[in-house]
């Protein structure tokens, strides 16, 4: 469909830099794809509207080539068992960075492969300036259409560049037309899309059109990647000074005068403007030459932790003899992100003036670059629901619909260029690679440069690049006009251009105890400076999830179809994981039992990661959770795993990064309240017991503490001698209430007689061993317990599930999961809180929204030393049913 004025999502999900006022074709639907091994034909034949595509299959973009064939049924789901593994060309060895190695000879991958799509052309067009644009193409191509070739693979060459070809001659009004794209894979060097050792590479190197395709018209001059950048003048954001780009390009072989329109915040602006044949010329528009561009007392952009995530409309045409030759529009927001060195030499960022701690986590795309529009919405409600407030993009630079969801929710996005391939091989860079790398840097940045969610760019992840490349980059960002911080890499590597980074990337990205983040004070990867990747290591998904990849004679013990989903090169095994699980915990007796302490491990490791960085704000300013999200079923690294379930690690990165949050401290006994709220939290009182294994309260402390905005407060210690010797476990129970007594937040600890003692000279880039680890072996002595449970649904559709332990043991690790009908887990659906501790005689209610209809769903409730039970759901009724005891 030929449409004049594009709905907005639409054009947010194709991935372009704009909104598109001028008239826009979408080329989604329709395409046939083959291999070039198996068709002779060359594109002056494929790209006429003549030619026999029998044999062909149907493709929708974007696609790479093995999601089309996955798709069409040729292969079945490569994230199932070893699926992928036998799918012709995955030859390479298992964990292997594919990146760094050549196709086999006989992959069908070497093939190029062609993509070819028939269209229309309105026949009102006629005389318009006619433009093929490309949202992505991997990693090479030669472009058709009609019969002539508009491009060839020396032109079209990086994964990471956007295209746009003027076609006006080649185009057909009123009549239909075609466009051939024959797409080529990455080569070993070639600066393609890596997945290092995150998880397996397809064995197509996801090639083929990964972006959207769309012929879009316009007069003849275009206008391009409109931009406001804004600074911040006033105290406490009173006063703001807006500043706009635009590009306008004269496509036509005439001088055209004409005027700059423009609409900003609601500001209307005008600018004459002459540009001769074939001129690019940027336009500007400052407070100084326009005084209606200093603002008083504007609506900001904030974080959402800090306050409202603001949008406003920015939109300019360019209109020529009394006609609009172009318009775009965009969303921005009046935000100024900066940063400093603190007196440490600490990376800090600040947002509108205030300092913001980073507590984010790495994002990943789907393995074979699928786009789920609602799945990645899940995603973004995932992300605030744990109260994170940063995701890392490594590479994997993402669809317009994700900059437009972090926009409108006020997520900030750390981004930059990949690791572990070609991309880091500087000294192995030809010409083609310089230009390659500085083409896809400029097409990023006039991409997403107007994004409002936008907190970094870093030029290298884990080297900086060479000085020529750095400084290359640095005009290339300069030319952009790119308005936030850079930074040389994610590591603490000064460089000769920019000097010091103030970030570190010292991991640990395998198993340490939760002792760690606060015992390493200045080496390593504990609770100081910023850390841009780092983690407590694997995470085992929940049983659901587990039966959804691995095969039921397969399900236990781990076996190699476990390994192929573990990750690479440096995470091939989950020997240190495993070690440390047998150690701490006691050996696993059969697969629930290893999933009941994995998910504990889980909980308690993200909690103490986040916590150790809350309490040391702002001698800590950062930590990025390696990783947020998986590409395909894994093992390792997630909050949440493929299937969007939260396990473990979700609900204690969430216990952890609470706006208001008590929390024990490992190192010292003390404990602390902190404050991610900006306002003050007024009086507060804090209250701890302390605990033996078997209940008997050994310790009790209150106090007042007011913590003011965004801080971080001792409240009390507990004394050392406390922990003796008596009790081979401690239970601490934190408590946070209000000035009227209202529980704000809560806590509880299961801390070891003796903490794990590390080898800190042995530390490598994936973790510091353990010369003994904590022994919490007794918790499977834990007296085992019965407690009361019932479901109540709400008129809402909440479902709220109440818990009693009326026992006088310590019901521990009680989790709740909603499952449907077929037992599977209704995902997503977090709850309030999950993982919980019921003290005797306490009562707990955690509730939740299911995404979906649940005929026949049910809640099970779970814990170490509790029986599991089954609660029916009625969604029909508001009423309480209790559960089988």
């Amino acid at each position: 469909m030929w449409s004049r004025f594009v709905a907005l999502p639409v054009l947010f999900a194709i991935g372009s830099s704009c909104l598109a006022l001028s008239a826009t074709l979408p080329l989604r639907e329709g395409w046939e794809l083959q291999s070039g091994c198996k068709t002779p034909s060359q594109g002056d034949a494929i790209s006429t509207a003549g030619f026999d595509a029998k044999g062909w299959s149907t493709v929708n973009v974007p696609s790479t080539v093995l999601a089309a064939q996955v798709a069409s049924g040729e292969f079945k789901d490569p994230y199932y068992s070893d699926n992928l593994r036998k799918i012709p060309g995955t030859t390479y060895p298992v964990g292997d960075n594919f990146s760094n190695l050549p196709m086999a000879a006989d992959s069908p991958y070497r093939c190029s492969w062609w993509y070819r799509k028939q269209f229309n052309v309105p026949a009102a067009e006629k005389g318009s300036r006619l433009w093929l644009r490309f949202g992505g193409i991997n990693y090479r191509a030669n472009l058709w259409v009609n019969g002539k070739r508009i491009a060839e693979a020396t032109q079209v060459a990086g994964a990471y560049r956007t295209y746009e070809f003027d076609v006006t001659e080649s185009a057909l009004p009123g009549k239909t037309n075609v466009v051939a794209v024959e797409t080529f894979a990455p080569t070993e060097t070639d600066l393609g899309i890596n997945w290092v050792d995150w998880n397996p590479c397809p064995p197509d190197k996801d090639m083929g059109l990964t972006g959207a395709v769309d012929l879009v018209s316009s007069g003849p001059v275009t206008v391009r990647s409109p931009l406001v950048v804004t600074h911040i003048t006033g105290s406490d954001g009173a006063a703001a000074d807006l500043t706009a780009y635009v590009q306008l390009h004269n496509a036509s072989t005439e001088a055209v005068k004409g005027n700059v329109l423009a609409t900003i915040a609601g500001v209307s602006l005008k600018q004459a403007v002459e540009l001769q044949p074939g001129e690019d010329k940027e336009i500007l528009f400052d407070p100084q030459t326009y005084p209606e561009l200093h603002l008083k007392h504007p609506a900001l952009w904030w974080p959402y932790q800090m306050g409202s995530p603001h949008l406003e409309t920015a939109s300019v045409s360019f209109v020529t003899a009394g006609k609009v030759s172009d318009e775009q529009s965009v969303r921005f927001g009046i935000r100024e992100v900066t940063s400093e060195l603190t007196d440490k030499g600490f990376r800090l960022f600040k947002v509108n003036g205030k300092p913001i701690l980073i507590r984010g986590a790495g994002w990943s795309q789907d393995m074979l670059l699928r786009e789920n529009p609602q799945h990645l919405e899940q995603q973004f409600r995932l992300v605030e629901d744990m109260h994170l407030n940063t995701i890392r993009l490594e590479g994997k630079l993402e669809t317009e619909h994700f900059f437009q969801l972090a926009d409108e929710q006020g997520i900030l996005v750390m981004l930059g260029w990949c690791c572990c391939d070609q991309w880091e091989h500087w000294d192995k860079w030809t010409a083609e690679n310089h230009a390659v790398s500085t083409a896809s840097l400029r097409s990023q940045m006039l991409r997403l440069r107007h994004h409002a969610s936008l907190l970094v760019w870093l030029n290298g992840s884990d080297n900086p690049p060479p000085a020529d490349v750095e400084k290359t980059y640095l005009d290339v960002e300069s030319q952009t006009r790119w308005p936030n911080p850079i930074l040389s890499s994610a590591t603490q590597a000064p460089t000769t251009v920019t000097g010091k980074s103030g970030v570190k990337m010292t991991g640990p990205y395998d198993y340490v105890a939760p002792s760690y983040w606060l015992t390493d004070a200045n080496r390593y990867g504990g609770a100081y400076g910023f850390n841009t990747e780092t983690s407590p290591g694997p995470a085992i998904p929940t049983l659901s999830s587990l039966k959804k990849f691995i095969p039921a004679s397969n399900i236990w013990p781990p076996d190699d179809i476990w390994s192929l989903h573990y990750g690479g090169e440096g995470f091939k095994k989950l020997t240190v994981y495993n070690e440390a699980l047998e150690a701490s915990y006691g050996p696993a007796k059969d697969l629930d039992d290893y999933l009941r302490v994995s998910q504990t491990m889980a909980y308690t490791g993200e909690r103490a990661m986040f916590e150790a960085y809350g309490r040391n704000k702002y001698t800590s300013t950062g930590v990025i959770q390696w990783m947020l999200n998986n590409a395909w079923p894994s093992m390792i690294w997630h909050l949440y795993d493929y299937y969007l379930d939260a396990g473990g690690g979700y609900y204690g990165a969430k216990k952890a990064c609470e706006p208001l949050h008590v929390q024990y401290s490992y190192d010292d006994h003390s404990v602390f309240v902190v404050n991610s709220d900006y306002h003050s939290a007024g009086k507060l009182n804090v209250s701890v017991e302390l605990y033996d294994l078997h209940m008997q309260k050994l310790y009790s402390q209150q106090a007042t503490v007011v913590p003011e905005s965004d801080s971080s407060v001792k409240a009390l210690t507990i004394p050392q001698e406390q922990f003796s010797d008596k009790s081979p476990i401690y239970f601490v129970e934190l408590l946070l209430k209000d000035a009227q007594g209202a529980t704000v937040s809560r806590n509880f600890y299961w801390v070891p007689s003796k903490l794990t003692e590390f080898a800190w000279e042995k530390t490598d880039y994936t973790h510091t061993p353990a010369v003994s680890h904590e022994d919490l072996t007794a918790l499977r002595q834990l007296p085992k317990t019965k407690i009361e449970s019932s479901l109540q649904v709400e008129k809402d559709g909440t479902w709220r599930v109440n818990l009693h332990n009326p026992s006088t043991a310590l019901a521990f690790q009680v989790s709740v999961d909603a499952v449907d009908a077929t037992g599977q887990d209704m995902s997503p659906m977090p709850w309030s809180d999950n993982y919980v501790e019921l003290m005797p005689g306490e009562t707990r209610t955690l509730s939740a929204k299911p995404p979906a209809a649940n005929a026949g769903a049910s809640i099970v409730v779970s814990g170490w030393n509790i029986p599991s039970e089954t609660l029916k759901a009625a969604p029909q009724k508001s009423v309480p049913q209790n559960s089988a005891m």
